[in-house]
């Protein structure tokens, strides 16, 4: 008889040692609850894992402390035309207050819900302020400098700058539910069938416009850059020309000196060797001179003799 009293001893004691033995993993939050009431939070801080205890008729509800992913299904909105604009959105989320995030909203289903009503809610109100165009466009990109100190900048995206506002807007909004919101983001923007014709041809308009609007820019540029090329040209060219004009100058101040040093030694021999000279500039094969018999020119050639009268030899 007192053998099946020990086996249920025995099994009743497993069984409390059981109930009351908590294995905490480190990617949870683990709240001990008496009678529903949350009496303690284990690893709230994160440097909790691991075997802990509590009393056998204590619960024990885990909630999970990762990084989670809110991915609904695309979602319609209106923009400041009455125009209708597709936009897939994410939500990346997680718990930061465990206590209070059990007694709000319970479970994960119960915060992607709250998330969804918050973030909806003033997601609508922000594209409700936006035209459609200004959704779709393309951020703009400014090049400045050259070579490598060409920078080029990206203007925020009104996406972007929408989505940024949403999230700081939602962020305080969520505390009250023991949810943290790391990252808000668009994954695709879609159209309906009825405007995205209208919208297609508006982006076309845009794109062309500015493509006018640059090649006007690079024109400009380009007479700027050709009117300086031509401004340094006719400056060189005309230091050049002062230059040679000014070399060509003291030549011939060097050789008019010479020649009247040449002159002031031996007149007669220098306007001989000046006669001789010209001979060999005018006189050839093809050339036919007519002249007079008394010319200068012909002095030495029909009046030999004279040579010897100005101290000249034959």
């Amino acid at each position: 008889m007192k053998r099946p009293w020990i086996l249920a001893v025995v099994l009743l004691v497993g069984l409390a040692v059981y109930a009351s033995v908590v294995f905490v993993d480190e990617t949870e939050f683990v709240i001990v609850t008496q009678f529903g009431m949350p009496i303690r939070t284990l690893n709230k801080d994160g440097a909790e894992a691991g075997l802990h205890f509590k009393l056998p008729y204590q619960s024990a509800l885990r909630i999970d402390r990762r990084l989670q992913i809110y991915n609904p299904r695309p979602s319609e909105f209106l923009s400041s035309e009455k125009k209708n604009v597709n936009l897939d959105v994410f939500v990346c989320w997680r718990v930061n207050d465990p206590e209070q995030f059990l007694k709000t909203v319970n479970d994960v289903a119960g915060g992607e819900a709250r998330l969804h009503d918050l973030v909806w809610s003033r997601l609508a109100a922000e594209v409700s302020k936006s035209e459609l165009d200004v959704l779709v466009a393309v951020a703009k990109q400014d090049g400045r400098g050259t070579g490598k100190e060409a920078a080029v900048k990206e203007e925020t995206h009104p996406l972007d700058q929408l989505m940024s506002n949403v999230s700081g807007q939602c962020t305080a909004g969520v505390k009250d539910y023991g949810i943290e919101i790391v990252d808000l983001r668009i994954k695709r923007i879609g159209l309906p069938s009825q405007v995205r014709d209208s919208v297609f041809e508006r982006m076309r308009k845009e794109r062309a416009r500015m493509a006018r609007q640059y090649r006007s820019e690079g024109e400009a540029k380009a007479m700027t850059i050709r009117a300086t090329a031509d401004k340094d040209r006719t400056i060189l060219l005309a230091a050049a020309y002062a230059d040679a004009e000014k070399v060509r100058g003291e030549a011939e101040a060097q050789a008019i000196k010479i020649y009247g040093q040449a002159h002031q030694k031996d007149p007669a021999f220098y306007e001989l060797l000046r006669t001789l000279e010209a001979y060999r500039k005018i006189l050839d094969e093809k050339t036919t001179i007519l002249l007079s018999g008394d010319s200068e020119l012909l002095k030495f050639l029909t009046h030999g003799s004279m040579l010897e009268g100005q101290g000249v030899k034959k």
